[in-house]
Formats: C-alpha cells, sequence, structure tokens
C-alpha cells in the first residue's frame, strides 16, 4: 500500500509540473514553523539559511529514463548517489507521515542538461562532505550540483557565496558546534560555498512549489 502512495505522489510530481526531464533541480522545503531540532544537520541548515515562509534544506538531481526517474545526490546517509525517485521521497517523508514541499527548478538554457547529469555521475561513490569545504574528495548536496553543472568549457553556472553557519540570532547551532568540534576543524563560516536557499534563486533557474502529502 506505501509503495502505490509514493507512486501516486512521484505521478502527482510529474503532473504538477507539465513532466519531468533531465536535468531539473527538486529543491527540499520545510515549512518555518516546522518542529526540526538544531541538533540535527537538517535543523542546522535550516536555522543557518531558512527565508520568507520556507526552509530548503537539500537539492537534488533529477535524471527521467524511458521507465524510471532517478535522483543524484549527495546525502549524510548515502553519499554521492543514484537511486530511484520513490526511494528520495521515502527518504525525506515527514515524522508526521506527509511529504515536504518541493521545488522544481530547471535551466532556463537546459541545451547541455544531460552533460551535467552525467557529470553528477562521475562523482557518485564520494563521501559526504561535513567539513563544508572545496577540494577535499568529498560532497555535500548543492556542492555536487554546482561542480556538475559546468558548461563544456569549464564554467560555472551557479556562483558561490560566503557560507553562513549561525542561525536568526547570530549564534552556531549546536549541531555545527559540536559537528566541527569532533572533525577538529573550525566552523568554515564565509568560507565560499553554497546552499540550496541560495542555489533556488539562482538566475539560471526557474520553477515552482508543489505541495505533496502522503498518508500513512
Amino acid at each position: 500500500m506505501k509503495r502505490l502512495l509514493l507512486l501516486a505522489a512521484v505521478l502527482l510530481l510529474a503532473g504538477c509540473t507539465g513532466h519531468l526531464k533531465t536535468g531539473d533541480l527538486v529543491f527540499v522545503g520545510i515549512p518555518m514553523d516546522y518542529s526540526l531540532e538544531e541538533d540535527t544537520m537538517d535543523g542546522a541548515i535550516s536555522a543557518a539559511t531558512g527565508q520568507g515562509g520556507l526552509n530548503l534544506i537539500h537539492v537534488a538531481i533529477l535524471e527521467v529514463g524511458k521507465d524510471s526517474t532517478w535522483i543524484i545526490d549527495a546525502t549524510i546517509k548515502r553519499g554521492v548517489d543514484r537511486y530511484p525517485l520513490d526511494t528520495f521521497l521515502t527518504n525525506f517523508t515527514l515524522k508526521d507521515g506527509s511529504l515536504p514541499t518541493f521545488i522544481i527548478k530547471r535551466l532556463k538554457n537546459d541545451r547541455h542538461a544531460a552533460e551535467y547529469v552525467e557529470n553528477a555521475k562521475k562523482f557518485v561513490g564520494l563521501p559526504y562532505d561535513v567539513a563544508f569545504l572545496p577540494d577535499n574528495g568529498a560532497m555535500y548536496c548543492s556542492e555536487l550540483v554546482r561542480e556538475s553543472y559546468r558548461t563544456p568549457e569549464g564554467e560555472y553556472l551557479f556562483e558561490e557565496k560566503p557560507m553562513n553557519f549561525k542561525n536568526a540570532e547570530g549564534v552556531f547551532p549546536l549541531y555545527w558546534q559540536q559537528l566541527f568540534a569532533l572533525i577538529g576543524q573550525e566552523i568554515p563560516q564565509d568560507i565560499p560555498g553554497t546552499n540550496p536557499q541560495d542555489m533556488s534563486q539562482d538566475p539560471c533557474l526557474s520553477g515552482r512549489a508543489i505541495s505533496l502529502s502522503l498518508q500513512q
């Protein structure tokens, strides 16, 4: 039964966007008032980057085949991996059994979209970048997108900005304090990088939010 509900959610996701295309980006958003503790990575990310009424905590790449749709992304659980879209929906099901808001965005110029996806596949198998640093043999979610979406001439489509790990009160959430103490590294505040919230607003993208529900 749950499998059928997930399939219905996938079909609804595709229908709401007209159709999904290879190279589309899926941003995962939760409401500002959703109870996510700051002692989790998702909570710490939402506390540091949330704007307006929605916190974007993750971004993933879509690959659409004839018979199936795949996700390529970077998570703590999987590292950089490629897996079915319905598994992605299961992984991001909220604790009340519902799904978050998904924002599907497409490149305004998607001529090389399939090439960007092939670039992303080359990174499959790398670990998740808990240090949030460039060129260290690991990747976090928006870093994977930035490194994959490069023109044939090697130019980046997405800009880097100074990273922020502080919450609205200007304090580092406990999660970041503990994580970087554990790996023996200073919190990389203001080091150039990316995050899903900023990336979703890049002028090279267009798209809209879609709310789905997944009843148990």
